[in-house]
């Protein structure tokens, strides 16, 4: 035997499956090389592995009273040598046992309620009382219970996950762009006070290129006005788009176009759509220098 075919029978030999003479050519090819031991070590590790991941089960509680029950009304046949087996077989036809030596007529039980299975082994289990059902019932309904929480919480944990998710798929760009100037080395910020009420913090940092105003407590304007945000540049005013604050006037907006070293950002109030000729009709009631 070499090494591979004693491999190949490893796996056989740790999951006690060889024949008997297949054992006793793999222990004697085993004794004397035991350097192949390493493959009898994975096998036996592959399936003690393999059996870890099999349920428990209890087996089901009339089994040994079912089992004993066959063994004693099943015909029991007589003790045969080897050498009586080989006279009965003939070559070519079916095996066939012995004939059962005729014994004489045994009376017939009487009838009653201890006829049968259990009349005939008094060692055959009981069936099982109205007890040991409750209690399996009982301990099923608990697994249940359990499999149902784990479920439970398997599911709220995916919920809360996939809307984390959502909620950072979806965040809006101004969050992004805050976000990212807050953790740029060079982020800057510089609040005002806004006219006619509330407070407005201008967040950018020079390695980004980006502004975002975030803006509290923004005074109230009428339905058929806007409010519309400028870079100041060079004292020309260029527009970078129109917001509407929320009930409380607080908003986060995101400036459009690129920052330029010295820009000043304004805001003023706007016909609804904007400045008509992209230029302020007012004057600012926000403006934060950004040098």
């Amino acid at each position: 035997m070499n090494e591979q075919e004693f491999a190949e029978l490893a796996a056989g030999y740790a999951l006690n499956a060889l024949s008997p003479q297949d054992r006793w050519a793999f222990e004697a090819e085993r004794a004397r090389h035991p350097e192949w031991e390493h493959w009898i070590s994975a096998d036996a590790a592959t399936a003690a592995a393999l059996a870890e991941g099999v349920a428990d089960a209890a087996p089901p509680l009339t089994m040994r009273s079912s089992l004993l029950s066959r063994i004693a009304t099943t015909p029991q046949r007589p003790a045969m040598d080897a050498s009586a087996a080989a006279a009965a077989f003939e070559p070519g036809e079916p095996f066939r046992a012995a004939p059962e030596p005729v014994s004489e007529a045994e009376p017939e039980p009487a009838s009653g309620p201890e006829t049968g299975a259990a009349a005939n082994n008094p060692n055959a289990e009981p069936p099982p009382n109205t007890s040991a059902i409750q209690a399996i019932s009982r301990r099923n309904w608990s697994r249940g219970l359990l499999a149902l929480a784990a479920c439970l919480v398997v599911l709220t944990v995916l919920g809360f996950g996939a809307a984390s998710i959502n909620e950072l798929v979806n965040r809006p760009p101004a969050v992004v762009a805050l976000d990212e100037i807050e953790s740029a080395p060079d982020a800057t910020s510089a609040t005002v006070e806004v006219t006619g009420g509330g407070t407005a913090t201008a967040h950018w940092a020079p390695s980004v290129g980006k502004v975002v105003l975030v803006a509290n407590g923004m005074p109230e304007i009428p339905d058929d006005e806007t409010f519309e945000l400028w870079w100041v540049r060079a004292g020309d005013p260029i527009s970078a788009g129109t917001f509407e604050a929320g009930a409380d006037g607080d908003t986060t907006v995101l400036l459009d176009g690129e920052w330029s070293e010295e820009d000043v950002v304004a805001v003023t109030v706007e016909p609804e759509g904007g400045a008509p000729d992209g230029v302020p009709t007012t004057e600012p009631i926000v403006a934060i220098p950004t040098a």
